[in-house]
Order: C-alpha cells, then sequence, then structure tokens
C-alpha cells in the first residue's frame, strides 16, 4: 500500500511540475512572438523617439531628416556595414545631432528597437 501511495504522489508531483512547465513556455513564446511579429513596443518607441527625424518608414526623405541628415535606416548597404552593437551605442549614447536614449529607455527596449532597426531593411 505504502508503494502505492509513494507512486501517486510522485505522479501527481510530477503532473504538477508539467502543467507549470507547459504554462511557463507557453507565456514565453507568446511574449516573445508578440516582440517579435507585432514590434508594438519597439514601433511605438520608434515613432515616439525616432521617427521624427528618420521618418517612420525609416528612410530619411523627409526636409527635416535632409536638414537633420538623418540616416537611411533602410539602406542595405548600411545595414551590411554595421554591427547590432553600434546601433544600440548609437541609440543609447546618441550620434552627432541624434540625443542619447539611455535615461528614457531601458536596455530591453534599446535592444527592441535594434532589432526595429534591421527589420526596416529594403
Amino acid at each position: 500500500m505504502k508503494l502505492t501511495t509513494n507512486r501517486g504522489i510522485v505522479y501527481v508531483a510530477g503532473l504538477a511540475i508539467s502543467i507549470a512547465a507547459i504554462a511557463l513556455i507557453t507565456m514565453t513564446s507568446r511574449a516573445a512572438s508578440a516582440a517579435v511579429a507585432g514590434g508594438g513596443d519597439a514601433r511605438s518607441n520608434y515613432n515616439s523617439k525616432c521617427a521624427s527625424c528618420h521618418d517612420r518608414d525609416g528612410r530619411a526623405h523627409s526636409m527635416h531628416a535632409r536638414h537633420e541628415k538623418a540616416r537611411d535606416l533602410t539602406s542595405g548597404e548600411w545595414q551590411d556595414n554595421v554591427s547590432d552593437e553600434r546601433i544600440y551605442n548609437s541609440i543609447s549614447n546618441g550620434k552627432g545631432k541624434m540625443p542619447g536614449f539611455k535615461k528614457k529607455l531601458s536596455d530591453a527596449q534599446i535592444d527592441e528597437l535594434v532589432n526595429f532597426v534591421r527589420r526596416l531593411r529594403k
């Protein structure tokens, strides 16, 4: 009888751990999918912090963008020649006329912006 009770306890404990693991994987997967697919927070941050100079599409074709000499973020040549680290540092610390955003954005938000900029490539 004791052996059956121990097996039952092990079975229930194993089942509970499995359910918890599945729930955690599902939550993590949904959060990652939302960040990659929608880029909601990154898009929102880009539109509020970057689009005024780089334009919403990243091409920097507006008069203001040309005046500020903002970079065309969609350029394949530029995308090929710049590292994620350099993009991160430019967003964080600023570059030229571009202000730094390390006091306004978290490291994770800056990472999301780097990924968002990568997706602007044409």
